[in-house]
């Protein structure tokens, strides 16, 4: 049962907005996507998404030196602390106001973030357990507004803080005798961030018109001293007049002043501007908004609001190259640990980009839908997912990898259905501009576009089993269209509807199409008596999507009611129905002027989707949760929570009261709105939100639910991204007819006594995954065919999935390859009678055999062409040098070979 699935991905969004930070190998790279972060493995072209949320969109990032620890703090403030290599929160804490920016000093022993107008300086959490994690050491004053940025010497003695009041601020960590804190000015705006160069404490500091300025400090990091024991009054403390503070433990407060007397100043670390440099042209106003430093190479990124980034050396502020990389303004930019790669976040777009700029090339360039995906597709063998955007886009995307890898932009409106052949190499996508198109991925190009005589709009979307016959919906003309793949010719179109075509879908068995339209009917219309309609299923609602099994025995309908019905479609009976009003739960979005409760009277499920197995359904709408429904019984069996991003409107099913004015809500005045009116209210139906707004909030909705094909996960795609939720079998303690004398023990002494098959089928009733893995590697590979041929056949599907998920990890590739072809071979004609019920396995393998094909052949090329090329260097050598030259180096060669196949 489908129950104890559990979140394994996010596809299709690849930043939000936050700060991009490398971890300390500088081989990957931690991107903030939404109230999410995303882990992306650089060198081994992997990415992962941990399974922690925050309750808003994360708004920066801090990791610890030895890049075990990140804090994670959300629009409101609210950090959580996060192990990376457990994946789990350690610890939560509030600070109560927005946070700009944490950074942890480079000996990680404290951390330091920016709220409001002060910075404060916190104990880092350490190895040993401790009852509040987060323990204040020191809160310094000094900027009059907003504190913006934050940089540590390389020693972690001193740090320097910027704010929107134009001043940089440096701060002692500890109080040193000769440097308590020192004030500089010189910028005309906002300060975007400030850089300590290496080893000292000169300074540069980078605002946000574009300008930076060189400070030079006339003392050394040693020259530091150390407070004299007290006895002097140096330290006068301020009262308390902020209640914000009240509740923290009082730490040792600092006051810095912006003119502090001569008397203060003496004996004290002087600070003097050498040069200031301005990046833009006479004429240009091209806002700076981000900016990174590489302090053992000295280069300095800047990223700007037009999408441009430059690259300078400094302190001679020489331009190494500029590039526009996007037409958005770019968000975060971040430097790995050997400057090689520099990465570039543009929230607008949602672009993540890797760029190595000593080569000038992409490392990672990915870009998620501009707005919210509508819908989605999995290959027939599960390795791949489409997804069709509002934005006209039609991306196809690596489930191992979770990159996309290609994208298809031909369409000139928003695509509303993807589906792909059953040969799995061509996509067909469905759009409002008029066309279906059909993209080939072994060329990647869009190799057929099938219009309609009359330009209409399509909804819908359906390719039959052979992958011959395409049709689609249209909502204006109630018609439905056929066309032939092989031509690209209209065949026939399908009248008798008399209402939008909402839903197509082609029976897996059969040529029969299912059609389900506003007009409250479902038709089934078959193809081999010259598209008759053959029944009409008459509802009492409109219809929202239709599904059938994938036996193509049972026929599901969702219609506007709230209700799912099931049809036995050869006879027109309908064989069960559910209520799914209430468990769909809807929220109560901000400007909503009724309940939520009211609201969901007339709300529905508007995507359905059958298990693998047929033996659950999958149903979603425009609220935040997934139900899964067992179809025999009619039963809720599970309700999955797709987000808690309260980033998203319609979340909460009651409002907010603190946001409830006597005249209503707040979320009703727009901010910075010039109208005297307030806030326009949303014309009923409007989905996108006004786009017009200064802020608007994506409302929290389901667009669109698939079954994998190997039965091994789901994936739905929402606001938030393309969601991915694996069956998590590793848990749980399931037998299998388990008898007494079936035990760990007795498995391993039948092993010893080599009856292999016996132990097999001992450990699949015990049903542990790494005693299963044991018994079926101490097998002799010359015993495998002996093995398989006295399986029972019971067995014999239960060993199959167990090679399939254990070819995903395993590195005895040849070993398993064996298992699984002496067990094809030997029971490949029982197996085809009982097709239907395996075939999510055999496609589990077929996607583990393919994905280690795809690996290994790479790597056999690769060493191929690197000993053609160690050949042909040898042959030139003789012919051109004389002998006493030095060699080229060919153990570099090899060593670079050898490094690839321990990598792989």
């Amino acid at each position: 049962p489908p129950s104890p699935s559990q979140f394994s991905g996010l596809l299709g969004t690849v930043y939000r907005r936050g700060n991009l930070s490398f971890t300390r190998d500088g081989n990957t790279l931690i991107s903030p996507v939404g109230n999410r972060i995303s882990v992306f493995d650089l060198k081994n072209n992997k990415c992962e998404t941990y399974p922690l949320a925050t309750r808003l969109n994360i708004a920066c990032v801090g990791l610890s030196p030895d890049g075990s620890l990140a804090i994670l703090i959300d629009e409101e403030g609210a950090a959580l602390l996060v192990s990376l290599i457990g994946k789990c929160v350690i610890h939560r804490f509030y600070f109560h106001k927005p946070v700009h920016s944490v950074s942890f000093s480079p000996d990680g022993k404290k951390f330091v973030i920016t709220k409001d107008n002060v910075a404060l300086m916190y104990h880092a959490p350490g190895k040993k357990r401790e009852f509040n994690a987060f323990v204040l050491d020191k809160t310094y004053y000094g900027p009059y507004d907003e504190t913006t940025c934050i940089d540590w010497t390389d020693d972690s003695k001193c740090f320097a803080v910027g704010s929107k009041d134009m001043s940089t601020w440096v701060f002692g960590a500890e109080r040193w005798a000769n440097l308590i804190y020192y004030s500089l000015g010189g910028h005309k705006d906002v300060i975007v961030a400030c850089f300590f160069e290496e080893n000292s404490l000169d300074l540069y500091t980078v605002s946000q018109d574009a300008a930076l300025c060189v400070w030079q400090c006339d003392t050394e990091l040693d020259g530091l001293k150390p407070m004299p024991p007290k006895g002097e009054a140096g330290e006068e403390k301020a009262e308390k007049d902020d209640e914000e503070f009240l509740e923290e433990p009082k730490g040792e407060e600092i006051h810095g002043k912006d003119n502090p007397s001569k008397q203060e100043t003496r004996n004290k670390v002087k600070y003097s501007r050498v040069a200031k440099h301005f990046f833009n042209k006479e004429g240009d106003f091209n806002n700076l908004t981000s900016a990174a430093y590489h302090k053992k190479t000295h280069l300095l990124v800047t990223g700007f609001a037009s999408g441009i980034f430059h690259l300078h050396e400094l302190p001679d502020f020489n331009l190494i190259h500029s590039l526009s990389i996007s037409d958005q303004r770019i968000a975060s930019v971040s430097i790995n640990s050997s400057g090689d790669w520099i990465a570039f976040g543009c929230s607008g777009l949602g672009q993540l980009l890797v760029w190595e700029w000593q080569s000038e090339s992409y490392v990672l360039k990915q870009q998620g839908h501009f707005n919210s995906m509508v819908s989605l597709a999995h290959s027939p063998d599960g390795q791949y997912v489409v997804t069709g955007g509002e934005d006209g886009k039609v991306k196809v995307w690596n489930t191992s990898s979770s990159f996309c890898f290609v994208t298809f932009t031909e369409h000139t409106s928003g695509v509303t259905a993807v589906t792909f052949t059953s040969t799995g190499y061509v996509i067909l996508s469905a759009s409002l501009d008029g066309t279906v198109r059909a993209f080939d991925l072994h060329r990647y190009r869009n190799f057929r576009t099938f219009t309609s005589p009359r330009p209409r709009q399509f909804s819908c979307l359906a390719v039959d089993s052979s992958g011959e016959i395409v049709s689609a919906g249209s909502q204006d003309s109630f018609e439905i269209f056929i066309w032939s793949m092989q031509s690209g010719r209209l065949l026939d179109v399908l009248a008798g509807h008399e209402g939008p075509i909402s839903s197509l879908s082609f029976n897996p068995m059969k040529c029969v199409l299912a059609s389900a339209s506003w007009d409250k009917t479902v038709k089934l219309w078959d193809m081999l008596d010259s598209w008759r309609t053959t029944e009409t299923l008459i509802l009492n609602s409109d219809v929202l999507v239709v599904a059938f099994r994938p036996d193509g025995k049972e026929l599901a309908v969702a219609a506007l009611n709230g209700q799912i019905t099931f049809w036995d479609h050869e006879n027109a009976v309908q064989v069960g129905s559910i209520e799914g009003k209430h468990d769909l739960q809807m929220g109560r979005k901000e400007l909503d002027k009724i309940t939520a409760k009211q609201a969901a009277k007339g709300k529905s499920f508007t995507t359905l989707c059958y298990s693998a197995d047929g033996q659950s359904i999958l149903a979603g709408g425009l609220s935040k949760f997934v139900c899964i429904y067992n179809v025999k019984e009619q039963i809720l069996m599970k309700k999955f929570e797709i987000s808690c991003n309260y980033s998203l409107d319609a979340m909460e099913e009651y409002l907010d009261r603190r946001k409830m004015t006597e005249f209503g809500s707040m979320a009703l005045i727009d901010e910075g709105a010039g109208g005297e009116d307030g806030v326009a209210i949303p014309l009923p139906g409007v989905k996108r939100g006004d786009m017009s707004y200064r802020h608007f909030k994506p409302e929290i909705r389901v667009t669109c639910l698939q079954f994998s094909p190997t039965g091994r996960s789901w994936a739905a795609t929402t606001t938030e991204g393309l969601l991915i939720y694996s069956l998590d079998s590793g848990l749980i303690f399931d037998p299998f007819e388990l008898d007494i004398d079936v035990t760990p023990s007795n498995i391993r002494n039948t092993l010893h006594q080599k009856e292999y098959t016996m132990a097999i089928i001992m450990a699949f009733k015990l049903n542990e995954k790494k005693l299963i893995q044991e018994v079926i590697e101490a097998v002799p590979s010359s015993e495998i065919d002996v093995v398989c041929s006295s399986l029972p056949d019971l067995y014999v599907e239960k060993v199959l999935e167990f090679l399939a998920s254990a070819l995903e990890t395993s590195c005895h590739l040849e070993f398993y390859l064996i298992w699984a072809h002496k067990l094809l071979m030997l029971h490949g004609q029982k197996l085809k009678t009982r097709s239907v019920k395996l075939l999510p396995v055999i496609q589990f393998l077929q996607k583990s055999i393919q994905r280690h094909f795809e690996d290994v052949s790479k790597l056999c090329e690769w060493n191929i062409y690197n000993i053609k090329y160690a050949l042909a260097i040898s042959q030139q050598r003789g012919l051109k040098r004389l002998a006493e030259e030095t060699p080229v180096d060919e153990d570099d060669l090899d060593s670079d070979s050898d490094y690839l196949m321990q990598e792989s």
